[in-house]
C-alpha cells in the first residue's frame, strides 16, 4: 500500500516496536526486545537490522495486523522459531515444525565433538543420526565433511519430511537420506546400512524426566513435541535403549556422540557401558556442563 493511503497519525515502526517490547515483557518473555525486533521485521519482510532505518515509517492497517498477529503468538509464549518457521543452527538455516524440536546452540557441541573424533575432513565416512528431528546434527556435520554421507532416522513422519526439506534447501539431498522408523527396533532392514557399520553415530535422545516436563518454560512445555522430550521417570530410558542399538550399528573403529541432560553424564555413561560402549571423552556445552559423551566400542585389555 502506498504512503498516500496511510493515515497521517498512523503509528510508526518505532512506536509499534516499543509497544511490542512492552507487551512481550509483560508476558515474561525472556528476551522481549530481541523477539519484538525479529517479529516486527518478519511481518514487514525485512531484516531486523533495517528497522532503525525505517523507525519513522508509518504503518498501514494491513501491516499492523500482521505485526499484531505475530506479537500475540509470542505473548502466548510460542517460540520465535516456530512463529517464523525456522531456526539457525551451526550458522545454517533450518526449517522447524510441530514434529521437531527447535535446534539449540548447546547441541552444536555434538557436531564439534564428532568433527574432532573423525579428524580427517576429507574422509568418506558414513554417519547415522538417531532421532534426527530437523536433521540439524547430520546436515551440519555433512557441511563440514564434503565426502561423507548420512542416514537420519526418526519415528515421526513429520520430522522426516522437515529433515528432507532441510537437506534439499542446503543442497545436501544427494548425501543425506532419511527414514521413518523407530530407532529402538532392529535395524537390519534399514536401507543403506554399511556392512561393517557406521563410522559415526549421532543421537540427541529425549532425556527430560516425565514429571519435570510441565515445569519447563512454556515455550518448551507447550510447543515442543513431548515424545522428543520425555525420557521416562528418571530421564534415562533412551540411554537404556541406545546402548544396544549403537553397539549393533557402530563400525569397529567408529565413534558415537550422544547428548545428555544436565547432571546425567555419569548415569548415562554407566548405562551405555553395560552395552559394551566406553566413554573416551566428555564434551562441555556453552555453560561448561557435560553435554555430550563420545563413545567407542569397548576394547578388552587382552585384545579380545
Amino acid at each position: 500500500m502506498s504512503d498516500a493511503r496511510i493515515a497521517p497519525l498512523a503509528p510508526t515502526v518505532a512506536v509499534v516496536l516499543e509497544d511490542a517490547v512492552r507487551r512481550l515483557g509483560a508476558a515474561e518473555v525472556e528476551t522481549p526486545r530481541l523477539d519484538a525486533r525479529l517479529l516486527v521485521a518478519e511481518a514487514l519482510g525485512c531484516e531486523a537490522g533495517a528497522l532503525a532505518r525505517r523507525s519513522g515509517e508509518r504503518l498501514d492497517a494491513e501491516r499492523l495486523a500482521r505485526i499484531e498477529a505475530l506479537i500475540a503468538r509470542r505473548a502466548a509464549r510460542e517460540p520465535v522459531a516456530r512463529i517464523r518457521g525456522a531456526r539457525e543452527f551451526w550458522s545454517l538455516p533450518f526449517k522447524v515444525g510441530p514434529a521437531t524440536l527447535d535446534p539449540r546452540p548447546d547441541s552444536e557441541t555434538l557436531v564439534e565433538a564428532a568433527l574432532a573424533a573423525v579428524g580427517d575432513r576429507e574422509a568418506e565416512v558414513e554417519v547415522l543420526d538417531l532421532g534426527t528431528g530437523t536433521g540439524c546434527l547430520l546436515l551440519a556435520l555433512l557441511t563440514e565433511l564434503p565426502r561423507a554421507r548420512g542416514l537420519g532416522v526418526d519415528i515421526s513422519a513429520g520430522a522426516v519430511a522437515v529433515a528432507r526439506d532441510n537437506a534439499a534447501a542446503l543442497d545436501l539431498a544427494r548425501r543425506a537420506r532419511f527414514l521413518q522408523a523407530d530407532w529402538r527396533a532392529p535395524a537390519a532392514g534399514w536401507a543403506g546400512t554399511p556392512a561393517d557399520g557406521f563410522a559415526c553415530i549421532l543421537a540427541n535422545p529425549p532425556y527430560i524426566p516425565t514429571e519435570q516436563i510441565d515445569q519447563l518454560a512454556p515455550e518448551v512445555a507447550r510447543y515442543e513435541p513431548r515424545g522428543a522430550l520425555d525420557g521416562g521417570i528418571d530421564g534415562l530410558d533412551a540411554y537404556r535403549s541406545l546402548g544396544p542399538v549403537i553397539r549393533s550399528l557402530l563400525a569397529p573403529s567408529g565413534v558415537a556422540v550422544v547428548e545428555v541432560g544436565a547432571g546425567q553424564a555419569d548415569a548415562a555413561a554407566t548405562l551405555l557401558a553395560t552395552a559394551g560402549l566406553s566413554v573416551i571423552r566428555r564434551a562441555g556445552d556453552l555453560a561448561g556442563l557435560d553435554r555430550a559423551l563420545v563413545l567407542q566400542l569397548h576394547r578388552s585389555p587382552f585384545g579380545k
